[in-house]
């Protein structure tokens, strides 16, 4: 288990992301379905793809369980074709739909604790722990942080981390450090995406890291 993850340390590194980006009002999405379908999308791909592939669905009319499963596969998948990998999103995104529909719609697996949730979620075809986990904390409001590969390099950086814990470990030694609070972890899965986007990149820019003080990795050859 990861000893420097701390709260206090945790919380210093989201106050100073929060300086220096703002809130981040994150995750962008018309109700729980449209979260849970952004988040299938994403799956390596940059944003502005699922944007225009949310559009497409919704000016099709498919932005619904039964407007999937129901439409021809040609069809969802020309509609999703900007997120990329659309012939397997189209795969996972029916598996979603027949999951949300057998498990009683939002109002059926709203009714779910969180972990017999995240079981669900995980059952479903291509939806791995950081998909899972996207839907639990941004659709359905869970106290659940998201690890993604930004949240590895960051932390890895910044030496709080070897780089190569399981997923569950390093999710749960972070959500006991912090706490249960579903609008910090919101808010600070949003700050850790924006910092790696734009500045903690394969090859960092340092000179725009507000993390920069206190991170070794700045000092090395490289960064710019």
């Amino acid at each position: 288990m990861p000893q420097a993850l701390t709260g206090p340390r945790l919380q210093a590194i989201y106050q100073a992301l929060r300086a220096h980006h703002g809130h981040l009002d994150w995750w962008p999405g018309d109700g729980r379905f449209e979260i849970a379908v952004g988040a299938v999308l994403t799956q390596n791909t940059a944003w502005t793809n699922v944007e225009k592939a949310i559009a497409r669905l919704q000016a099709e009319d498919l932005l619904a369980p039964r407007a999937m499963l129901d439409c021809p596969t040609d069809t969802l998948a020309e509609a999703i074709r900007p997120s990329g990998y659309f012939n397997v999103k189209t795969k996972r995104l029916r598996a979603l739909c027949t999951a949300w529909l057998e498990n009683g719609g939002e109002q059926g697996l709203a009714g779910l604790d969180t972990d017999p949730l995240r079981e669900r979620l995980l059952a479903v075809h291509g939806v791995g722990r950081e998909t899972a986990d996207d839907i639990l904390l941004y659709a359905f409001e869970r106290p659940v942080f998201v690890i993604d590969a930004y949240t590895r390099r960051i932390l890895s950086r910044l030496g709080l981390v070897s780089g190569d814990e399981g997923y569950d470990v390093l999710r749960g030694t972070i959500e006991q450090a912090l706490g249960p609070d579903v609008a910090l972890y919101n808010d600070y899965h949003a700050q850790i995406v924006a910092l790696g986007k734009d500045t903690c990149r394969p090859k960092p820019r340092c000179g725009a890291c507000p993390l920069a003080a206190d991170c070794p990795t700045a000092d090395q050859p490289g960064s710019a």
